[in-house]
């Protein structure tokens, strides 16, 4: 039994998969000019399609809203009975239909028609009712489903997704849509937090900044280090970064000296070292961390002087990594 749940599985993924590689080559004028359509469109895109056809609508609404391009979905059915008054003259509408001969939705046609409103359909047969009324066909037409029986809409709404995806990236593309752009649509998401997150909102500041002067002996400046939790402590001169001393360089110094009582924390810390601005992104202290293999950094503003400092866990807390 389980070989043949298996077996079945497999088959329906490769059907729809092909079903979308052969939906690359469909791909004509007819794609370009529904771009056009949306690209000039000044109000928004209405998806609109009857049982499955509107869980897909819904789902490329959702795509198209999150890249740039306003849109929302509407039922037909109740579209005929008052959410019609969503749809303005202004806005484009996308009409799914595998059949093309939804009752529901060529019922609401001519009334979208009279508004103005241009039509993108999205069916299974051009000739169809809705096919040939619309101003753009695009064609998902499917050579089976990948149900056995040949009933369940499965290829077909497969490639209608995939087609309103195509269209969602390629006007993405086409505006210079940015992931700054896709993160303040989505802020509340692990993206939207990691790129709209900034240094200077979560580092440490004030008195939680392990900072000493160059003279300061490396035992006084190890007790400021292991208080302040942060793995290193700053060098400073009137808060102008000097030079950091982290848990590494402890170990190296153990390694290389066998007293280290006399010693200054200036006689051994990292001079020249990396740091970041407060007003940088916190992806960029994280890609900083990563490239020079760094557990902390210090935060400086234009003049070098030190205004905070981060750490992995500071960062981890913060859920930017």
């Amino acid at each position: 039994m389980s070989d043949s749940l298996l077996q079945s599985a497999k088959q329906v993924i490769l059907t729809e998969a092909q079903a979308v590689t052969q939906l690359a080559d469909k791909l004509d004028q007819s794609f370009v000019n529904a771009c056009l359509l949306i690209q000039k469109c000044t109000g928004k895109v209405i998806l609109i399609g009857m049982g499955k056809s509107g869980h897909i609508g819904n789902k490329i609404a959702a795509t198209f809203a999150s890249t740039g391009t306003p849109a929302f979905a509407v039922h037909p059915a109740e579209a005929g009975h008052g959410d019609l008054g969503m749809i303005e003259q202004n806005d484009v509408a996308i009409c799914i239909s595998y059949s093309g001969e939804s009752d529901e939705i060529m019922t609401l046609i001519p009334v979208i028609k009279r508004l103005g409103v241009s039509i993108i359909s999205m069916t299974g047969n051009a000739d169809s009712s809705i096919g040939k009324i619309s101003d753009v066909h695009l064609d998902v037409s499917v050579e089976k489903e990948a149900c056995p029986h040949n009933l369940a809409p499965t290829s077909s709404t497969t490639v209608a997704l995939a087609m309103g995806d195509a269209l969602a990236v390629s006007l993405l593309n086409d505006k210079g849509f940015s992931p700054d752009d896709f993160a303040r649509s989505h802020p509340s998401g692990a993206l939207g937090r990691r790129l709209l997150t900034f240094v200077n909102t979560i580092m440490k500041t004030s008195d939680d900044i392990p900072y000493v002067s160059a003279d300061t002996r490396l035992l006084d400046a190890l007790l400021v280090m292991s208080q302040k939790a942060l793995g290193m402590v700053l060098i400073t001169e009137e808060k102008n970064l000097k030079g950091v001393f982290t848990d590494g360089d402890l170990r190296r110094v153990l390694e290389t000296h066998a007293n280290i009582q006399d010693l200054t924390i200036g006689e051994v810390m990292t001079s020249n070292c990396k740091s970041i601005l407060a007003d940088k992104p916190a992806m960029a202290a994280v890609a900083m961390m990563d490239k020079f293999n760094l557990n902390s950094l210090p935060v400086v503003d234009e003049n070098n002087q030190v205004v905070g400092a981060i750490n992995t866990h500071t960062l981890m807390q913060a859920k930017i990594i």
